[in-house]
């Protein structure tokens, strides 16, 4: 009994284990939600910061989870002098609130400043920091920014140059109301502009804003409203919006300049006006941007020009500061403020109006290239990105990013610093990570050029659509820089005195260098008489043909012309016209003709092009020469509609007979959509409204034959339908119930379908369109009538069918049993009976009619009386003289019921008293005979648990004990990776196209590139040990370059200097000295523990290098051993192939303990030859019962390889196969209509579901040679694989226990630890192997790097006059263990052509980590808690200690390597590998970061003295990289 007890507490414990706290965020890929509204957010390189109204979240780029802090806690004293604010959990009691409104990051500091205010007290800030949020650095009392929650404030850091060094502060901006009550507690905030220390160093220490001079803040005369402020260069910049009495506003601009000190920057004041339009009143700034690439110093705002948030402009202005006037005399912000006389401050007058949207909140501006590309945010929920070119010219809007409801986008906008190719686009409570461009989805040419995008390149070598640094080379082509063109290829005819004709192509393109370098054009007629053409040498972008013959067909000449840019070409089919011949009324169809032929457009009609305009918009100011009388519109029905259109839209006007189609123009003349009509009146017609990408206000003109438009109206997209709230959440079957949907544009939702119901619903009663938040409508009929189901609601919207979020259940039709009639007064009250259900009938649905004499008495419903099987609904038929009805008719929906009485009911009651007492009796009987077999099945139950723990415990130790090392039959040949791939894997880990790029093709290995001069430059440079130091420990010393590029670095200088590794080795050991001096003084300890700087990666590098003969003559086999067994030991038991997780592992975290019961088979198996159905001999395969069908593919394709030597000739994913029943074979597949479901979750076939037995038949076939009736593909492809399939591990759904009591068998993790003792049982003889070949000395003599390495770090112990052994012993062990072997054991992939799985990298984890306790100075202390990783290995460590001292003291006493020796072997190993790698890639990567550190690298040589020629030789590689550059953009 007691151990009954116990299972239940398991059970019972794995319940509440369930039963867990959800999490606080929803994180999908791409976004981020936030339970309250953000309130502030910003960006610091790779990490992004949000305060909410609940907690401050850290977040990686990629909007990942880092760190969070809670904002709620105990304020204690809240009136006091200092006050405490103690955070509390999200569970515990609070009393305030900590609200951000200064949140910036110091980066240079490693310091996060927030400063807001409480709920109930004042000011408060602290210092967090930068890389752990939750790490509270220092906190204070102090108001910085301002006092209120919701305030038109800024706050941003600016630097001001002091003599001595730069200084940061914060320039806190804040409203000034003079309308806002203060808070009577707090000192108030009586300056508009005031600079904040930012540490303790400067004058009055952190947080103040005093210094020797009375110089507090700036003022503001009257009220102010702050948007935005920046600093560029010596610049501040600040914007303002200052509101006046009679409804007018005043857009302020604030310049100040760094004057050395806080009191002198502020005097600095100079102030103008930005007007948009006359005057300069009315408008309203929201949002702005600086333009970046001055000068001139460009800047973009969003102005409301109504003075609210609807109609707004995106408002241009060079606002380069003038700083000829005198300071400090604004009439409205002043820092000495007296009386005298301020005059005006300047007006600024917008560039141009760049583009107008309403709802537009927020504006980002990026320089790509020669364009500049606005990202828009609205208040409808849409980031619009809108390029324009440098004459101001813009291309047509695109929407990146749009939600399908109205969420306004936050004010500011943040470009992703990692990549630069994502924007953050905040939403009240959300933030998303939107791409700023999708080039990949671009499939063509043409396509990727009609884009329009500046981010866009056709690059040629990978016949992509591309970002531009992601095309490797220069054989790229994009969009032009200086203008727009319609198309990519033009051309123009023209005829010189002498009559000769000649074509002009031009290509409207911007190419990489190689492309232009290699542009070539090909001219080739095609007609039945003979031309001849005689091309001119081709000029990019041109080329010239003259044609020899004058005349040309009078049908036109077909010419074909292809043009080459780099490996792009362009095949371009004309058709040449004499131009003088194109006659005809003038009108816009024969103007377009002429223009689309390559001529020219006069007064006169069609000529030559240089005779006329050569440009389409001369042919729209034309008017119609048709007879048609001019069409009207008057109105379109709807005119509102959601961004999916809308479907038999009704447009009214008059003179319509001749319409033949509506034209929907978007904003600023971009393509437009043309929609056919139909049923046309002349006074009405009917068309379709298209989808449209975005949301706003669209043209409408009406087309006519001749292709002119006319007529005008508006039509308005907005956002989508959706559905929050059903009600009622039921309907009867047979249909018609009266369902109210709640949401939002309800009106746009023209059908309603239920999944389930054969009928649609067709709404018509929103006749005038006006926006509904509730939908009424009846439910159709079910097209099952039996049983319940759910069904999903679907809103259709012109083609589109949105589904809710919520659905509805149907239930049978409700059962009305019997009723009750009786006389009251001169009322018949009617009692009606139905049996309970769940659809929650209403007594206002129940239409009832007593019958009497076949005529109809209405009866009033009255009241609902419910109990737990039955329903009463009351009614009562008032004023009728009938004293009793036999007879009612009940109607629901459209069903109509007639129910009859018959029975006496006094006789009814008699009976039932008499029941009552044999009921009980019944009762009695029947509960003791339950509680017996109850009892007598909860003993089997527990003796049948009792007996599965027993059987597990009992089948563990059985293979604990019966486990042999039979595994290695057959591992074939070793699939070693050679040199080049192997180091390229060690060097460039992380980074695949770094890898890539880095080594050479085959065939490519044996020739010797010759570099040009500016990689030969660079490769000098570097060869040159003074520059190269200096130039890495400039790196190291900057913020901005992180341990990534540090690692990148390394790995481009291992590759660069491969053919002299003489010479890297030197620089490695004079920067592991400069290392070695850093942290003598702190904790020895720690070196080379950790990859932080650029010589510990050279050293991981250096020994993959040195150690790979090694690696592949001693140590590869046994490794590749190790791995084949714990391969083969864990596909000896079942491995769940949806989670991965198998029985027989290391790992504790990928035991299969859920396994169910299974057996071993034997299978033979046949395959098919040829395509006659012949097959082979039989080949025998082992599998488990429980293998699912893709599990039994991979271990025939494995015994076939194991057997022959050589795989088999098809894919795995092309492989099916069949099983033999009955005399036929019959498909085995991953799922079909006899897999079992649960829920929504559907498990994975297995040969146990198939019924195969042991010694079955299985046909292997080829996909391609016999597709199967249905084709299948790997489950795997499926994005939601693991939420959709099982296999061995059950979902977490409920199911009948009846149907598969087998699966309900209690598990217990803790029964199945002894398969990880049995599995390290099974590969222990090959680990110790491993490990002995890895410690193990050859001939007693280590490999050389390994020798030399050590003595040099003997030879720096000595230097350095350290003494203790302890700390030779740990560098030693970083060295060479640390940061090699490991990397190799937990790495095969990187020596092999092997895949590594999860479970296996689990175990090659736990592995690596007995390796590592092997060379571990200190003894571990184990006991019963102690991670299983740990226990496995805890006997053998002591053992292998040992072996480790000796190893390290026969190396000690080994006799030294000679420099000139060890010079040889280097030597050696480069003559291996010459022209293995891409020196000239690296090398231009290498400059990538010279580049961006020029400044620095140079002040680093200066310090260090370097000779005049080593500087100058550094610019002439500039130079010559910077002339690269520009040749590849001319």
């Amino acid at each position: 009994m007691s151990y009954h007890c116990c299972t239940m507490v398991v059970l019972l414990s794995a319940l509440f284990i369930l039963w867990g706290e959800t999490g606080l965020c929803l994180e999908q890929e791409g976004e981020f939600h936030f339970k309250g509204d953000i309130r502030h957010f910003s960006v610091a390189y790779n990490t992004v910061y949000i305060a909410t109204e609940r907690r401050l979240y850290q977040l990686s780029h990629d909007l990942t989870l880092v760190q969070s802090l809670t904002q709620r806690g105990i304020l204690i004293d809240p009136l006091s002098y200092n006050p405490q604010f103690n955070r509390v959990s999200e569970t515990d009691m609070w009393n305030t609130t900590f609200s951000v409104n200064v949140l910036l990051p110091l980066v240079a500091d490693e310091n996060l400043i927030t400063c807001g205010v409480f709920d109930s007290g004042c000011g408060y800030c602290e210092v967090l920091d930068l890389k752990n949020v939750s790490n509270v650095l220092y906190k204070e009392h102090i108001q910085v920014g301002s006092l209120w929650r919701s305030s038109a404030s800024v706050s941003f850091l600016v630097n001001v140059e002091t003599r001595t060094r730069t200084e940061t502060y914060i320039l806190a901006a804040v409203q000034q109301d003079r309308d806002k009550p203060s808070k009577a507690s707090c000192p108030p905030v009586s300056h508009a502009v005031q600079l904040y220390n930012t540490n303790d160093k400067q004058m009055g220490q952190i947080f103040s804003f005093n210094t020797n001079e009375k110089v507090p803040g700036i003022q503001s005369v009257g009220d102010v409203e702050f948007v935005d402020g920046f600093q560029i260069n010596s610049i501040i910049y600040l914007f303002s919006n200052l509101p006046s009495g009679d409804q007018n506003n005043k857009v302020r601009l604030l310049w100040l300049k760094d004057e050395k000190y806080k009191p002198q920057t502020l005097k600095s004041l100079r102030g103008a006006t930005l007007s948009v339009s006359d005057g300069g009143r009315g408008c309203r700034l929201i949002a702005s941007s600086v333009i970046p690439g001055g000068p001139p110093m460009l800047w973009i705002g969003v102005f409301s020009v109504d003075g609210g948030q609807t109609n707004t402009e995106l408002v241009l202005f060079d606002i380069s500061p003038d700083l000829s006037g005198g300071t400090d005399t604004d009439p409205d912000f002043c820092v000495e403020c007296g009386n005298r006389d301020r005059p005006e401050p300047k007006t600024l007058r917008p560039e141009k109006v760049i583009f107008r949207q309403d709802f537009m909140t927020s504006v980002l501006a990026v320089r790509q290239k020669e364009w500049t590309v606005l990202f828009i945010g609205t208040g409808d929920g849409q980031l619009i990105k809108l390029s324009v070119d440098k004459n101001y010219q813009t291309m047509c809007p695109t929407v990146l990013y749009k939600t399908s409801d109205d969420r306004k986008v936050f004010s500011k906008l943040h470009l992703d610093q990692v990549d630069l190719k994502h924007v953050y686009v905040p939403f009240q409570n959300q933030i998303n990570r939107v791409p700023v461009s999708k080039c990949s989805t671009y499939k063509t040419l043409q396509d990727c050029w009609s884009a329009q995008d500046p981010y866009c390149v056709w690059c040629g070598s990978k016949n992509s659509c591309t970002f531009e640094e992601d095309c490797q080379d220069s054989d790229w082509l994009s969009i032009p820089d200086d203008s727009q063109q319609n198309k990519m290829v033009s051309y123009k005819v023209a005829q010189d005195q002498t009559g000769q004709i000649t074509l002009n192509i031009q290509m409207h393109v911007t190419v990489g260098k190689d492309a232009s370098s290699n542009f070539a054009c090909q001219f080739s007629p095609s007609s039945s008489e003979r031309f001849e053409m005689k091309q001119l040498p081709p000029k990019f972008p041109h080329c010239t043909s003259i044609l020899k013959d004058s005349t040309l067909p009078a049908r036109g000449l077909p010419v074909t012309v292809k043009i080459r840019l780099g490996t792009t070409s362009v095949e371009e089919r004309l058709n040449l016209l004499n131009c003088t011949n194109i006659r005809g009324p003038p009108t816009s169809v024969l103007c377009r003709k002429c223009i689309m032929a390559g001529c020219g457009w006069t007064a006169n009609g069609c000529s030559w092009a240089k005779e006329g305009v050569g440009n389409d918009s001369v042919c729209q100011k034309m008017e119609s020469w048709m007879n048609f009388s001019r069409p009207e519109i008057s109105s379109i029905t709807p005119s509102v509609v959601s961004f999916y259109g809308r479907n038999h839209a009704v447009l009214s006007g008059s003179n319509l007979s001749s319409v033949i189609g509506v034209r929907i123009q978007a904003a600023m003349d971009c393509t437009p959509q043309e929609s056919p009509v139909w049923n046309n009146t002349g006074k009405h017609l009917t068309f379709h409204i298209p989808s449209a990408e975005n949301k706003g206000v669209v043209k409408v003109c009406i087309l006519l034959p001749d292709g002119s438009c006319h007529g005008s109206a508006k039509i308005t997209y907005r956002s989508a339908p959706s559905c929050s709230n059903i009600s009622p959440n039921s309907s009867w079957a047979s249909g018609q119930r009266k369902i109210t949907i709640q949401g939002s544009f309800l009106e746009f939702v023209e059908i309603i379908q239920h999944s389930g119901a054969p009928q649609e619903v067709t709404l018509s009663g929103n006749i005038n369109y006006e926006p509904l938040q509730n939908l009424t409508y009846h439910s159709p009929a079910a097209g099952n009538t039996r049983g319940t189901f759910s069904s999903t609601l679907y809103l259709k919207v012109a083609n589109k069918s949105l589904a809710c979020s919520t659905g509805i259940t149907y239930y049978p039709d409700p059962e009305f049993t019997t009723f009750a009639s009786t006389k009251t007064g001169d009322d018949v009250r009617i009692t009606i009976q139905k049996k309970a259900d769940k659809l929650g009938m209403t007594k206002e649905e129940l239409s009832v009619w007593g019958i009497h004499e076949e005529k109809l008495h209405p009866c009033i419903m009255t009241e609902k009386d419910t109990n737990e099987e039955t329903e009463f609904f009351i009614c009562e038929i008032q004023g009728t003289p009938i004293t009793k009805f036999r007879e009612i008719k009940i109607q629901y929906g459209d069903q109509k019921v007639t129910l009859n009485t018959s029975s006496n009911p006094y006789l009814l009651m008699l009976i039932f008293l008499l029941l009552i007492p044999c009921i009980i009796v019944g009762v009695v009987i029947f509960y003791q005979s339950k509680q017996k077999k109850l009892a007598a099945k909860m003993n089997k139950i527990m003796e049948d648990l009792e007996l599965d723990i027993r059987n597990d415990i009992r089948q563990g130790f059985v293979d604990l004990q019966t486990e042999k090392a039979d595994l290695m039959e057959n591992v074939g040949a070793i699939p070693f990776l050679d040199y080049k791939h192997f180091a390229s894997r060690t060097f460039f880990p992380e980074s695949e196209s770094l890898m890539k790029m880095c080594i050479r093709d085959i065939g490519q290995d044996a020739v010797k590139v010759q570099l040009d001069e500016s990689y030969k430059g660079l490769s000098k440079l570097i060869q040159d040990q003074l520059f190269l130091t200096s130039m890495v420990h400039a790196l190291e010393e900057q913020k901005s370059f992180t341990i990534k590029d540090k690692c990148a670095m390394a790995s481009l200088l291992t590759v660069a200097l491969h053919n002299n590794l003489s010479y890297l080795t030197e620089v490695m050991e004079t920067l592991l000295k400069d290392l070695m001096q850093q942290n003598s003084n702190t904790q020895p300890k720690l070196l080379l523990r950790r990859t932080e700087s650029i010589v510990e990666k050279l050293l991981t590098n250096w020994m993959s290098i040195c150690l790979y003969g090694f690696l592949r003559e001693t140590v590869g086999q046994h490794l590749f051993l190790m791995v084949s067994a714990l391969t083969q030991q864990t596909a000896k038991g079942p491995v769940d192939c949806v989670t991965e997780k198998a029985l027989y592992t290391l790992s504790e975290d990928w035991l299969l303990w859920q396994a169910p019961d299974f057996t071993s088979l034997k299978l033979k198996v046949l395959f098919a030859v040829g395509s006659d159905g012949e097959v082979s001999e039989p080949l025998e395969v082992g599998a488990l019962s429980c293998d699912s069908i893709e599990q039994v593919k991979e271990k025939i394709l494995s015994t076939f390889k194991a057997k022959f030597g050589f795989p088999y000739n098809t894919a795995l994913r092309d492989v099916c196969i069949e099983f033999e029943k009955d005399g036929s074979f019959a498909p085995l597949e991953e799922v079909d209509s006899s897999s079992e479901v649960i829920g929504e979750v559907m498990m994975l076939n297995t040969l146990k579901h198939y019924k195969v037995p042991d010694g079955a038949t299985i046909k292997v076939l080829s996909r391609k040679i016999h597709p199967p009736l249905s084709p299948q593909g790997s489950l795997k492809d499926d994005e939601n694989f693991s939420g959709k399939y099982f296999h061995l591990i059950d979902p977490d759904v409920d199911e009948d226990q009846r149907k598969n009591p087998e699966r309900k068998k209690l598990k217990l993790k803790e029964v199945h630890l002894t398969k990880l003792l049995s599995t390290k049982v099974a590969v222990h003889s090959y680990v110790e192997n491993l490990f002995k070949s890895i410690w193990g000395m050859p001939h007693c003599k280590a490999p050389h790097a390994v020798k030399y390495f050590f003595d040099f770090l003997d030879a720096q112990a000595d230097n350095m006059k350290i003494t203790d052994p302890d700390v030779l012993h740990i560098w030693k062990t970083n060295s060479l263990p640390l940061r090699f072997w490991i990397n190799i054991l937990k790495n095969p992939q990187f020596v092999f052509d092997i895949e590594k799985t999860p479970n296996l990298d689990g175990c090659l984890s736990v592995i690596a980590q007995a390796f590592m306790d092997s060379f571990s100075l200190s003894e571990i202390q184990l006991g019963k808690h102690a991670p299983t990783n740990k226990l496995l290995y805890a006997k053998d460590i002591p053992k292998f200690k040992q072996e480790v001292r000796l190893y390290y003291k026969q190396i000690r006493d080994q006799p030294p390597i000679t420099h000139s020796e060890f010079r040889d072997f280097l030597l050696e190993e480069s003559k291996k590998h010459v022209n293995e790698f891409n020196e000239a890639a690296a090398l231009k990567e290498l400059f990538k970061f010279i580049r961006r550190y020029f400044t620095e690298i140079k002040e680093k040589l200066d310090q260090n003295g370097a000779p005049a020629e080593l500087t100058e030789q550094l610019h002439e590689v500039k130079n010559l990289f910077d002339g690269l550059k520009s040749c590849s953009w001319d």
